[in-house]
């Protein structure tokens, strides 16, 4: 009986928060003058108005996925990691090297080491914060925010030197071979493989964190250090670990966008994925497949918006208000839940 009614709890907690978001979405819409019907109707229209329509919410769903699940392991661990952004960064650098400079190969095996150099340069990216907190107790958020910014530096160096299209005035790099793409899913959409590389590693994600010792360890780290330690645990460890796979799964989302929507390194290929990840690892509760569903959420509340805008008028920016107020109320859930357990 106590179980149904927490689930009751839990479940009205949830619709009350769906009602509010619906009711300032509402009002926010009326206070730019906007025709309501017009608006929402735009707005479903972009994400369920056709197949393409939908793919596309897939697609944007991605990156957000792959960073979201980062973002979470380390959360999963208390390391604060706010350097998706560059870690995302990175991992485009690593597979754009791999696809403009490796020798010729088979074309899957060329793909999964492209894949597998972004996970790489984007783990050993988070794997530096990750260090100086393990070694100096230096705060990682303070790092990782200034990681973003060097990363998306470095990117604008390499493509206006080494890496640079010369016979572009813009400044990208050379585009990768065409057949050096993510497999499409349904054409002739631009839905790609790189999502079916989020939702395996949401589940490899999920293995690794409840079936696996080291997974018992990380989130015991994250749920008490001290005791953790006394345990017999190696918090140093488990803090550089959680760091490494965190920046390698947003180092993927690089990855994925290279090889799947850009097919080349320019600056901006990231229409900051990496900060809205750490919305989607709080709107998931840091577990895989609430990320999964928060990533594809997030990303149909801005396809949503920007048909809206373009078909009604109502700013875009009207989703960001959209995530930030779900973020506290759904912090704000959890705390009030928190403090009537106590």
């Amino acid at each position: 009986m106590r179980n149904q009614v927490k689930i009751l709890g839990e479940l009205g907690s949830m619709i009350l928060i769906a009602a509010i978001t619906a009711l300032v979405g509402t009002i926010l819409v009326l206070a730019v003058g906007a025709d309501t019907g017009k608006a929402f109707g735009a707005f479903f229209s972009g994400i369920l108005g056709s197949f393409y329509s939908f793919t596309e919410v897939l697609v944007r769903a991605t990156p957000l996925i792959l960073a979201g699940l980062g973002v979470a392991v380390a959360f999963q661990a208390r390391f604060f990691n706010i350097g998706a952004e560059g870690q995302l960064y990175m991992g485009a650098i690593g597979a754009t090297w791999a696809g403009l400079y490796l020798p010729a190969m088979p074309l899957y095996l060329h793909l999964g080491i492209a894949m597998m150099a972004g996970f790489l340069l984007g783990g050993i990216w988070a794997v530096i914060p990750g260090f100086l907190k393990s070694q100096y107790r230096i705060p990682e958020v303070i790092n990782t925010i200034m990681f973003n910014y060097i990363a998306i530096n470095i990117v604008g160096i390499l493509v206006r030197t080494v890496m640079a299209n010369k016979t572009s005035p813009l400044p990208m790099s050379p585009r990768l071979s065409d057949d050096l793409h993510l497999p499409f899913l349904a054409d002739p959409t631009r839905l790609h493989a790189g999502l079916l590389v989020a939702l395996v590693s949401a589940v490899l994600v999920y293995l690794f964190l409840y079936k696996t010792t080291w997974g018992f360890e990380l989130r015991a780290v994250g749920n008490n250090p001290r005791a953790s330690s006394c345990s017999g645990i190696s918090v140093k460890k488990t803090i550089v670990i959680s760091s490494l796979i965190s920046g390698g799964l947003a180092g993927l989302a690089g990855g994925s966008e290279i090889l799947g929507v850009h097919g080349r390194l320019m600056e901006g290929i990231s229409p900051e994925f990496g900060y809205i990840a750490i919305i989607v690892a709080l709107l998931g509760r840091n577990h895989p497949f609430g990320v999964v569903l928060a990533g594809v959420g997030i990303a149909a509340l801005q396809i949503g918006a920007t048909t809206m805008q373009r078909r009604a008028g109502v700013p875009a920016s009207i989703s960001l208000i959209i995530m930030g107020l779900l973020v506290v109320l759904i912090l704000g859930r959890q705390y009030w839940i928190k403090s009537r357990s106590t």
